[in-house]
């Protein structure tokens, strides 16, 4: 007795069906992943973004604060072109500033520099703030 089987014809539909439902899992899947992928991009080029506007204001409050002589009102901008960053110095004189114990601080100053940059089309701005005594720098 000789039994021969032949495939059925139905079990190979079945298989391309498969490989088809396979391959629209994997790329949605895949697409998934990309977008996750281009958003943590995004997130850290902000991330080091940020980092840079806030080390070059840290270096503007610095440079603003060693200044001998204070005097008050808005210096002229400085444009950073190859950052495209605009930073601007504003010197306050401080009124009736009194210390924990109560006692008055004479010639006191709040020096704000503030820089302007623009984050897609989008114009921001960060600032930092800081007060010094007047007469620190002077002999």
């Amino acid at each position: 007795m000789n039994i021969h089987h032949q495939p059925s014809r139905g079990g190979r539909g079945y298989l391309l069906l498969e490989v088809v439902l396979a391959m629209g899992i994997f790329a949605l899947a895949a697409t998934g992943y990309t977008v996750a992928l281009q958003k943590a991009a995004d997130a850290s080029d902000l991330a080091a973004r940020e980092m840079q506007i806030t080390r070059i204001l840290q270096s503007a409050l610095d440079e603003a604060i060693s200044v001998v002589t204070l005097e008050e009102g808005e210096l002229p901008p400085q444009k950073l072109e190859e950052r495209d960053i605009e930073i601007v110095t504003k010197y306050e004189k401080m009124e009736e500033m009194e210390n924990q114990d109560g006692q008055l601080l004479q010639d006191m100053w709040r020096i704000t520099v503030t820089a302007y940059f623009m984050q897609g089309d989008t114009e921001m701005s960060r600032s930092a703030v800081t007060w010094r005594y007047g007469r620190l720098y002077q002999p």
